[in-house]
């Protein structure tokens, strides 16, 4: 039976693998859900589904039972990713044989161009907190930040208060698999920290058990991703932006930005922490403005 090899097959990818504690739960999400789809499929307990059910024909049937569900081929292609990887460890482990899904095609992706705000949509919503209060002062911090360095919701919520570096201009960031990068930032971000620190300290005087986040609410507790975008939503709403915002919608604002104001793709590729560089290439779909620019002032013919 193979639903018992999950926890070794996770146990490995944290192990081996380094894998973050979000992938892991992401991992045994996605496994547990195709083996209940065998498990419905023919009325079976998930522990009984052997390996002559986990075949080319039954991972189709459950591409086709996500996608009549509404799933994205997005979150389809990473199922079935978890999927392979786990199949790998099994042959691995001489559980399995031979690969009984290699044949199976990774749905065609739809081509969406990341979103992104506009230098006064960005202004905008960076200037929208009430900076009066310690919580204006705070959300106009987490704006300014997100904005100014490109990092993920979760490397934001997990910054502690020493991985902060005003003076110099940088921060320390723990991204996917624990890997650390230095990120700099600019004058405008390190001026909205530097504000909210010093406020900060009421929070941490109200507040006996006060841990070392930098983020936190008003009971001193360190700010969660859903926080995170309750707060942008709040502030989309209130300056009345007409599109979906999400802290990701920043990060792709900064690449894009950056982009747009000549910064090299390798570069943008370090400070975003992606492994691979085909991964930040989708940016410089949204740049073509510029490169049109570029094109009729340069081009002899432009």
């Amino acid at each position: 039976m193979l639903f018992q090899h999950i926890d070794g097959f996770l146990n490995h990818l944290r192990v081996e693998k380094n894998a973050s504690g979000m992938t892991i739960v992401s991992y045994r999400t996605d496994l547990n859900q195709f083996f209940e789809f065998l498990s419905d499929l023919n009325s079976l307990p998930p522990e009984m589904v052997s390996q002559e059910l986990f075949n080319h024909k039954s991972v189709r049937d459950y591409l086709t039972h996500l996608q009549n569900n509404g799933i994205s081929r997005a979150t389809m292609a990473r199922k079935l990713a978890t999927l392979r990887s786990f199949v790998k460890y099994l042959c691995r482990e001489e559980v399995l044989r031979g690969n009984p899904i290699a044949t199976v095609a990774t749905p065609k992706q739809e081509k969406k161009l990341p979103r992104f705000l506009y230098p006064q949509e960005i202004q905008t919503l960076i200037e929208a907190p009430d900076t009066g209060r310690v919580s204006g002062l705070r959300d106009q911090a987490i704006l300014e930040l997100l904005y100014a360095t490109g990092i993920r919701v979760s490397e934001l919520v997990s910054l502690d208060i020493g991985d902060v570096d005003t003076k110099n201009g940088f921060i320390k960031v723990v991204g996917k698999g624990d890997k650390e990068r230095i990120v700099p930032m600019g004058k405008k971000a390190c001026l909205a920290l530097d504000k909210y620190i010093q406020a900060r300290e009421r929070i941490v005087r109200k507040n006996s058990n006060v841990g070392t986040a930098l983020f936190l609410n008003k009971f001193g507790q360190r700010l969660t991703a859903r926080s995170i975008r309750n707060i942008i939503n709040k502030y989309v709403q209130k300056v009345a932006l007409n599109q979906k915002v999400s802290p990701h919608t920043l990060r792709h604002t900064f690449a894009t930005h950056l982009l747009d104001g000549g910064a090299d793709i390798r570069s943008v590729q370090e400070l975003l922490g992606h492994v691979k560089l085909s991964t930040t290439q989708i940016y410089t779909h949204v740049t073509k403005d510029r490169i049109k620019s570029v094109h009729d002032k340069n081009h002899p013919r432009g």
